[in-house]
């Protein structure tokens, strides 16, 4: 399934700059950035959970949000992209 994280992390304190680079960090670790804060990940079920449970461990539900939207695979989904952007397609080959 593709999972879209979208965050907004406070950052008017060292602490939250902090928090933003580390829920950054873990985003990266899993998909691809698309935006400054909203990246795409390819992901199981189990992997979405791990995925979320390391994220609410790096924010604080007070001061900032985090959302996920799940697209499960059976429904299709359908990205439009404009812009000098270009995503990487999970399910093309790897070529090294």
């Amino acid at each position: 399934m593709l999972v879209i994280v979208c965050y907004d992390v406070n950052t008017e304190t060292k602490a939250g700059r902090r928090r933003l680079r580390r829920v950054a960090k873990v985003c990266e670790s899993t998909g691809q950035r698309v935006q400054k804060s909203v990246f795409e990940c390819k992901v199981d079920l189990m992997q979405m959970e791990d995925l979320e449970r390391r994220l609410l461990a790096e924010i604080k539900l007070e001061d900032d949000c985090l959302r996920l939207y799940r697209l499960p695979d059976t429904r299709g989904c359908d990205v439009r992209e404009h812009g000098k952007f270009c995503a990487t397609d999970f399910d093309a080959p790897l070529v090294l």
